[in-house]
């Protein structure tokens, strides 16, 4: 393909991405929104969140559209063997390999790990799965709300009289796309050196582990299984929402200043005194009176004007806002969080570079849109 113009700090490096659902096209989207050459591969079936709606543009459901901007789109039956042979054309001067297919299903197709590694020694080939290939689990496919029953994330999540509760975002399948692009970039920086790529294993179980702070942590000392506590925090009081006159408000109070200060915006000159809330430790011993004693203050109080007041002191703070609601917020705009053209929107990249800065290249594909023009491409002069 053509280099692409206004290119980012990825520009030059060619990615493609066999990658289904959220995980992979997660992570291969920050890698285009930076510049990379992705292609998107897709099976003749196409991309299952391609119809997870409403609501649709055009046919394609908004899910899809989230994560895969910034790509070319093909469609392969890599179950063939044209489309086997098709990809390891576009592997001869790829940089990067990102799937998510079952464990044992690439190496039944004669495309595994150590095959690919074999006829690409430069390839860094990321696989991201629900557990890996092996181990009690290994082989076992994986899902974001799965991993986070399993490993502990619902456990500390909703209210202490609560059943353990989602959290309201696919977390897991998002944090391991990250770690997916770290990972890559790490591997990139690395073959700079051993002129070698290398095969990484990304899978949604460890991330979903590696999530688990401070709670990992105050087990490890206290060896108490932690449990819910709702908006409170482990850790730190007043840490939470509260109510205030128009809706709700959260404090995070990190340290005896903040809470002098949180005192001194509520006029309450014996809060910081008082001997229950001299220190953090005292304010967690005393945590349903201080919260009794903020609750009674903060009603006074517009949520957003108090915010403000609280955060220009150094107090944090923050009005409870819904999607739309942060959406159209003015430094929402300011820091140009969201993109839009024609009909497409969707969040932008948060990765702010100076001198080469994330761009929408190319809107979200159709099924399969320039897998006749790259084949055209790819194909040797005089075919």
């Amino acid at each position: 393909m053509n280099q692409m113009t206004n290119g980012g700090a990825l520009q030059g490096c060619k990615v493609i991405d066999l990658s289904r659902v959220l995980g992979g096209p997660y992570c291969t989207q920050i890698l285009g929104d930076h510049g990379a050459e992705v292609f998107k591969i897709e099976p003749p079936s196409g991309d299952e969140t391609r119809g997870w709606g409403p609501p649709f543009l055009d046919g394609t459901a908004s899910y899809f559209l989230g994560v895969n901007r910034n790509k070319y789109g093909l469609s392969l039956d890599l179950s063939a063997p044209d489309g086997q042979a098709f990809l390891k054309t576009l592997l001869q001067d790829a940089d990067v390999l990102v799937e998510n297919f079952k464990p044992g299903t690439l190496e039944k197709w004669g495309l595994g790990p150590e095959t690919l590694q074999a006829q690409f020694p430069r390839l860094i080939h990321c696989r991201i799965s629900g557990f890996g290939a092996d181990g009690p689990l290994g082989g076992l496919p994986g899902y974001d709300a799965c991993a986070q029953a399993l490993c502990g994330l619902m456990s500390v999540n909703g209210d202490a009289d609560s059943e353990p509760t989602r959290v309201g975002l696919p977390v897991v399948d998002m944090v391991t796309g990250l770690n997916a692009a770290l990972a890559i970039l790490m591997a990139v920086n690395e073959r700079h050196r051993s002129n070698q790529g290398q095969f990484l294993d990304i899978t949604l179980f460890d991330c979903a582990i590696s999530l688990l702070h401070p709670h990992a942590a105050n087990f490890f000392l206290s060896n108490n299984v932690p449990q819910r506590t709702g908006n409170a925090h482990p850790n730190i009081a007043p840490y939470e929402s509260f109510s205030t006159q128009d809706g709700e408000l959260f404090l995070a109070v990190g340290n005896n200043r903040q809470f002098e200060l949180l005192a001194q915006v509520l006029e309450d000159t014996d809060l910081a005194q008082d001997p229950r809330f001299t220190s953090n430790a005292d304010r967690l011993a005393h945590r349903a009176e201080l919260r009794a004693r903020l609750s009674g203050l903060l009603k006074q109080h517009v949520a957003a004007d108090l915010a403000q007041v609280l955060l220009k002191k150094g107090v944090p703070a923050a009005p409870v806002l819904n999607v739309a609601e942060i959406l159209d917020h003015p430094h929402t705009r300011h820091r140009g969080m969201v993109l839009e053209q024609g009909g497409y929107r969707a969040i932008a990249s948060p990765i702010k570079l100076s001198r080469t800065p994330a761009a929408l290249r190319r809107l979200p594909p159709s099924f399969g849109e320039h897998t006749e023009r790259v084949r055209a491409e790819m194909a040797p002069e005089g075919d």
